[in-house]
């Protein structure tokens, strides 16, 4: 019996994954680290394994080579999740992308995790189905970096976050086992729900391989609508208010910060108000038919300007113009035109509490640069904002634009990770968010299923914790 080390890894590997799936040297290089930057990958070898047969085989091998292995979904997340060293092997999903099967009357879809969301989203219209979380890097992110990363998106007031669609797992182990929880029914409390502990775990204590998902009938009528609001009290009346027979399915809300900066000089978008407010909500309305959901749309906004909730609306009466309207909320070219340095932050907290927080880190970011500038934006009705923070000149380092954003957080009790997992970039404020205790069981689970810290490692904990 041959022992692997990791000398002989890549060539024991070569065989297993052929010329296609085993990446050295600069096919690694070629590709960038992260999806929103062009800096080279760093790893020993990029593993793609085209089957869980494959992927199982690849895992066994590195674990007894002890090789620390980093899972690449689409590699589009926001925290260094992916983030991987000359001495790292990246195993990337990206060829285990096959929809195996939808299952309109079970209302499944079952899937490999390489599968990319916008993929799903048209095969499923095809049938007149669809999977109730989108995202706006839907054209990248796969299902599997969704659920590892338990991803929200504009629909989870009404749908769920990712961990809320998925009725069954399939994860491939540190060691090469496979744990598999293939189910497809939504109600099964037979003992633990073990598929819980790896949907948003950041692929560190196993790799997913496979999984069934939730899905639901396509609705036939879909409105959206920009609205022009005074205060944020307003703002909170007004969801309340629309949540009530609209059919409301999303509900975001720009600050004028972000509204002016993605509709002015620096963008190629324009506001399709006339005036200017101190918010900015975009809704969407779904029902049966499109009839009914520009009806139910319409009603509500009717209450609500009776009510004295709304300045200014636009509803949009084509698809071409719903698209518009999303492509405002949806859009970053103008911060990168505009700063020299841009910093991102994905953060949660009570809905009451948003307006202050976002006044009170305003103040304290100004402290740290005069001119720093911070753009607000969010999902609101899930307590979920993005801070978009801009500065010229840059920054020196970032630690103290993070110190003001997680410490302002932290007063309000907030958690420093809404959407994106904690990866690298999180890490050092994870404390802020989970007590000593939450902090002690999340590592021995950890020791538990990776007891030598292969998995993505220096994720969330450091390798040596």
């Amino acid at each position: 019996m041959t022992t692997t080390t990791k000398a002989s890894l890549l060539a024991e590997l070569a065989p297993i994954l052929g010329a296609s799936g085993l990446l050295v040297g600069e096919q690694v290089q070629s590709r960038a680290a992260t999806f929103w930057d062009n800096t080279p990958m760093r790893a020993k070898a990029l593993l793609r394994p085209s089957s869980v047969d494959e992927l199982c085989a690849c895992l066994r091998l590195c674990h007894a080579a002890r090789q620390t292995v980093v899972p690449l979904g689409g590699n589009t997340g926001l925290a260094e999740g992916t983030a991987a060293t000359a001495d790292d092997i990246v195993l990337s999903l990206e060829r285990l992308n096959q929809i195996e099967q939808i299952d309109t009357v079970s209302q499944t879809v079952t899937v490999q995790a390489g599968v990319v969301l916008q993929c799903l989203h048209e095969q499923l219209a095809a049938q007149h189905w669809v999977f109730p979380v989108d995202l706006g890097a839907r054209g990248s992110c796969t299902l599997g970096g969704m659920m590892a990363t338990n991803a929200g998106g504009f629909g989870v007031l009404v749908h769920g976050m990712m961990r809320a669609q998925v009725l069954g797992l399939e994860v491939v182990l540190a060691d090469g086992s496979l744990l598999s929880s293939m189910h497809g029914y939504l109600k099964n409390n037979s003992g633990y729900d073990l598929k819980q502990l790896f949907i948003g775990s950041e692929g560190t204590l196993g790799v997913i391989s496979r999984a069934v998902l939730r899905i639901k009938p396509m609705l036939g009528g879909r409105t959206s609508a920009l609205l022009g609001v005074a205060r944020f009290e307003q703002v909170c009346e007004l969801l309340q208010c629309m949540q009530r027979g609209s059919g409301l399915s999303a509900f975001e809300v720009m600050w004028p910060s972000f509204w002016e900066l993605n509709t002015g000089e620096y963008s190629s978008l324009k506001s399709p108000l006339a005036g200017k407010h101190n918010f900015y909500v975009l809704l969407e309305c779904q029902a049966d038919s499109q009839a009914g959901a520009d009806s139910a749309c319409t009603s509500a906004l009717e209450a609500a300007f009776a009510q004295g909730l709304l300045q200014d609306a636009v509803i949009a009466r084509s698809m071409a113009e719903a698209q518009g309207l999303w492509a405002i909320r949806e859009a970053y070219e103008a911060e990168q035109k505009r700063f020299a340095k841009v910093y991102g932050f994905d953060v949660s907290l009570r809905i009451a509490d948003m307006q202050r927080f976002a006044t009170d880190l305003d103040k304290r970011l100004k402290q740290v640069q005069p001119s720093i500038y911070l753009s607000v934006y969010g999902h609101l009705a899930d307590g979920n904002l993005h801070l978009i923070i801009g500065s010229n000149p840059p920054l020196p380092e970032t630690h103290a634009v993070e110190e003001a954003v997680y410490q302002t957080l932290a007063l309000f009790g907030g958690s420093i990770s809404a959407e994106h997992g904690v990866g690298l970039e999180k890490k050092p404020w994870l404390q802020l968010t989970r007590n000593k205790n939450e902090l002690h069981w999340m590592r021995q689970i950890k020791q538990l299923f990776d007891p030598h810290h292969l998995l993505n490692p220096g994720k969330i904990f450091d390798r040596d914790s």
